[in-house]
């Protein structure tokens, strides 16, 4: 189980991130965009993916993972149930997130691989 605290760590580990209230959830951001927010409520997480990574991780995540369900999710937001969920899993989510908002300056520290000079 990934608990708020663990969720933090993760979101943390990125470069300039930064935490603020978000409606009744918690948003985790770079440069004032938001990558991804925390519902305590529910110990979801919500991540803004590109399509394919959408695609990617709702597969791999199973029922834990799915496009949120209305405009939103055709636009690349997905949840991630936190309750059972891989950190590993996780870590990736965050981070694709992160590369898909972040200017690319940030985002080749974190996705080096995926970035093309």
């Amino acid at each position: 189980m990934i608990t708020l605290t663990d969720f933090k760590a993760l979101a943390f580990s990125l470069s300039e991130v930064t935490e603020s209230p978000h409606f009744e959830k918690t948003s985790f951001r770079v440069k004032n965009k938001i990558f991804a927010t925390y519902a305590a409520k529910d110990h979801i997480a919500c991540l803004k993916l590109s399509l394919v990574d959408q695609s990617t991780f709702t597969t791999l995540g199973k029922t834990k993972v799915y496009s949120v369900p209305n405009k939103w999710g055709s636009k690349g937001w997905t949840y991630f149930e936190l309750k059972d969920m891989d950190t590993e899993l996780m870590t990736d989510a965050l981070t694709c997130a992160y590369c898909e908002v972040g200017p690319s300056s940030l985002s080749r520290l974190h996705h080096k691989s995926t970035i093309r000079e």
